[in-house]
């Protein structure tokens, strides 16, 4: 039974993986394309390279995420976990993306593990260890307050970006900011390779863990490249409800502030997984600094509506992913 549980936990991490690469591509080419600085075609071939690399570049988060974040039941009741935690990020990573709302897939799966794992103590099973004070502030509070850092980071940078190109000419001005953001676009998406590849990975690995086949103190290779295709993979075929909204329902946005946009939530990726070691959402980071940037502009451009919904949708992902793991769980349990 247990290698079973175990060849489906891989089967829906790689399907997890897929679908955060195909619901968060977006991230890296709404401004891109929005400005004209790259077609949609080169956006996206762009992004799943740079994605793919990133995956394979670092392994130090999942490694974390596996040896300090989250403790699971060892056997077939971690595995069941760790199955439902991946339905539900799942199933609200397509209801999102039908919506067209950018969503959190780390918060959408921290929500389904938390609760498959209030589930599993309901049935009267084991619970999970060491998820406590490290789970709040190693995991939880970078990703609460990376959208407010965004925010602030781009609002603020639109300052001295506009006061450097302040002697150019508009056409000089803006071919620049869009040579800048066909950088940028394939930064970001590497720092979302770095940041998002190792959610996987962190997956296969807690199974593969519970399951006896690794100590938790190295990444297999196979995990990190099977994480690594299947991100690129589902970036490839990037759903364009979500780049939609990005670059053209929240905020009237020039190349100017697109590039700031870009180089705010890249360098916060690249910064969170290098440096701190901290799980940071690209959904968050990017959406919060295309709001901060064109919010500062002399007339109002900030659909303040459709940010809001944004926000509610932000806030549901962690209940409504904890209840939607809790079901599955209770589904499954009579297989454990």
């Amino acid at each position: 039974m247990e290698p079973l549980l175990l060849g489906v936990v891989v089967a829906a991490a790689g399907g997890f993986a897929f679908l955060n690469g195909f619901h968060d591509v977006s991230n890296s080419v709404a401004t891109a394309v929005r400005t004209r600085a790259l077609t949609p075609t080169v956006a996206v071939l762009l992004a799943a390279f740079f994605n793919l690399v990133g995956a394979l570049l670092s392994t130090s988060l999942a490694l974390f995420f596996t040896d300090a974040g989250i403790g699971l039941p060892p056997g077939p009741t971690g595995l069941g976990i760790l199955v439902a935690a991946l339905l539900a990020a799942g199933s609200w990573g397509v209801f999102t993306w039908y919506r067209g709302k950018p969503s959190s897939s780390t918060h959408a799966l921290l929500g389904g593990i938390i609760g498959a794992g209030a589930a599993s103590q309901l049935v009267r099973g084991p619970a999970m260890s060491g998820a406590g004070e490290t789970l709040l502030l190693q995991i939880v509070l970078p990703l609460v307050l990376s959208p407010v850092v965004a925010y602030l980071l781009a609002y603020a940078a639109v300052f001295p970006a506009t006061w450097l190109l302040r002697h150019g000419s508009p056409a000089k001005v803006n071919r620049g900011n869009r040579m800048a953001q066909s950088v940028l676009a394939g930064a970001f998406a590497l720092g979302h390779g770095l940041q998002d590849g190792q959610r996987t990975m962190a997956v296969i690995l807690l199974a593969l863990v519970g399951s006896g086949y690794a100590s938790g103190s190295d990444m297999p290779l196979w995990v990190q490249l099977f994480a690594a295709v299947l991100l690129a993979c589902g970036s490839l075929f990037g759903g364009w409800r979500i780049t939609h909204t990005l670059g053209n329902r929240l905020v009237h946005i020039d190349p100017l502030r697109g590039m700031t946009a870009q180089g705010v939530s890249s360098a916060m990726l690249f910064i969170g997984a290098i440096s701190l070691h901290f799980p940071l959402s690209s959904t968050h980071t990017m959406t919060s600094a295309i709001v901060g940037a064109g919010a500062n502009q002399r007339f109002a451009s900030v659909q303040r509506p459709r940010v809001v919904r944004i926000l509610a949708v932000w806030l549901w992902t962690a209940p409504v992913t904890a209840l939607l793991g809790a079901v599955f769980f209770l589904a499954l349990s009579p297989l454990l």
